[in-house]
């Protein structure tokens, strides 16, 4: 196992700044995501993830702002992916390989930082009913980083009348993966070391 099955999803990406040009409209429904990320301090969800040939891997999904994530894949799946408010962390435990960058150049500083603002550096793309709502977040400047799509829909009595419902990441080769979400719970209670992770690298001792 590899880290290029899972690295599309969080891959770094740079926020560039978007020059306003949809209608009023567009800027009511940003204005509404913006209220729903800052009111959500802690989201759970089930997680199904899909690539471009169709392989659906699945797993769980625990969140809390500012700069916290961890994806837990399925048991037969040795892989964790843990932000735990420095930087974005990769294990595969079958290889025995690690991976960090920092959270902000990752598409995840759009999901983790409610200080982001997103009217600024997403945009809102058109959708085929009112009940949906899709931010766009890319680097124009910087596609062989790919772009990243989250996608929320009308849910009355969630954050700001919102739910994600998941993102879809596109790399600069087409290749697209998706997250769908399920069983969202928001602002429950998640414990601090739900955000640890166990180094699977040998300890090397000094002679």
């Amino acid at each position: 196992m590899s880290f290029s099955k899972y690295a599309l999803l969080f891959a770094p990406v740079a926020l560039v700044a978007t020059v306003p040009t949809t209608a009023q409209s567009s800027s009511m429904q940003m204005a509404r995501v913006v209220q729903h990320m800052k009111a959500v301090g802690t989201m759970s969800a089930n997680f199904t993830q899909t690539d471009r040939n169709g392989g659906m891997l699945t797993g769980k999904l625990l969140l809390k702002r500012p700069g916290h994530v961890r994806f837990e894949y399925q048991k037969d799946v040795p892989m964790l992916i843990v932000a735990d408010g420095r930087a974005l962390t990769m294990v595969d435990y079958e290889v025995k390989q690690v991976q960090r960058w920092p959270i902000r150049n990752s598409p995840l500083a759009a999901l983790l930082d409610p200080g982001q603002d997103l009217a600024r550096f997403g945009k809102i793309l058109p959708t085929s009913t009112d009940d949906v709502v899709s931010v766009e977040v890319r680097d124009a400047k910087r596609p062989e980083f790919g772009t990243i799509t989250m996608i929320f829909v009308n849910k009355p009595g969630a954050p700001g009348g919102l739910t994600l419902n998941g993102w879809v990441a596109l790399d600069s080769k087409n290749n697209r993966t998706s997250i769908r979400l399920s069983n969202i719970d928001y602002n429950g209670p998640i414990a601090k070391n739900a955000f640890t992770w166990k180094d699977p690298r040998p300890v090397r001792r000094k002679s």
